[in-house]
């Protein structure tokens, strides 16, 4: 069967037509505070960092198989209120595909733009996460932030690694391991599709995770790790694509740039005749 990369699936996203998130609140000061039970922590944290309305975003994620290894940087933010969220990604070197990628996230969709995609300058693919086997959280480069924290919803274990002071703020962290399909359960909507795919895909179930929160009970860093399998119905380990995404958050509450894409903005690929 044909072996495929992982930074060959974001190349295809796009040519083959040319994360979820919690409910919005209001912005301001949150008055929460961190569990003292780490499971009830760890599972709290999506929702306790969706009440800061917005956050900043820095993502980065690694795959590896037994032959190639590539490393893709994002930068953004995601609106809680909007529900609503935009990442920069550098495509690495060597890459299946070429230049910057650019997405847009709302609950069960996701808008691509690339630089060096076959496609008008400037237009936009508009995917259903449920077109994609692993739901968006690592195809296009990065897991975005709403999907990332929306796993911990799934968390089966947790256990404090121990607590650490960053940029003045002590964090207490967590390590662990999760499932996709139920953190998808705990979602529910839209937002649940992108988990459920990829608990459907994914060739490891309980996904090992370490977090960091705030005595707010905060996300500020999260670093999850996924297997799939790099050819298709192997469960050989040869064959399997080793993904480490991680997710560090900052700027609790400050203005995020980031707007769904006008409908005159998206490619629409046009049916190519059948050969007579």
């Amino acid at each position: 069967m044909k072996k495929l990369n992982l930074a060959a699936a974001a190349a295809l996203l796009v040519s083959a037509l040319a994360a979820c998130s919690t409910g919005g609140q209001d912005r301001g000061a949150s008055v929460d505070q961190l569990s003292a039970d780490p499971l009830t922590a760890v599972r709290s944290a999506a929702d306790l960092t969706g009440r800061s309305g917005s956050v900043h975003a820095a993502t980065e994620l690694i795959t590896e198989s037994a032959d190639k290894k590539a490393v893709f940087h994002g930068t953004g933010g995601y609106d809680y209120v909007k529900r609503l969220g935009r990442l920069e990604i550098d495509v690495p070197p060597g890459a299946a595909t070429t230049g910057k990628i650019t997405e847009v996230v709302l609950p069960g969709t996701v808008y691509l733009q690339n630089s060096g995609a076959k496609i008008p300058e400037g237009k936009w693919v508009k995917l259903d996460v449920r077109q994609l086997p692993d739901g968006n959280l690592v195809s296009s480069g990065a897991t975005d932030p709403a999907t990332a924290a929306g796993a911990l919803r799934g968390a089966q274990t947790a256990e404090v690694a121990g607590t650490e002071t960053v940029d003045g703020v002590e964090l207490k962290h967590y390590k662990g391991v999760l499932d996709l399909a139920k953190a998808a359960d705990a979602t529910g909507g839209r937002g649940a599709d992108g988990l459920r795919m990829a608990g459907q895909t994914f060739t490891v179930k309980e996904v090992p995770y370490e977090v960091w929160l705030d005595g707010q009970g905060r996300l500020h860093k999260l670093v999850e790790n996924f297997t799939f399998a790099g050819v298709a119905g192997s469960t050989a380990p040869k064959d399997q694509v080793k993904v480490v995404s991680t997710l560090a958050l900052s700027q609790f509450g400050a203005p995020v740039e980031a707007a769904e894409p006008a409908a005159a903005d998206i490619f629409s690929m046009k049916a190519t005749p059948s050969p007579k």
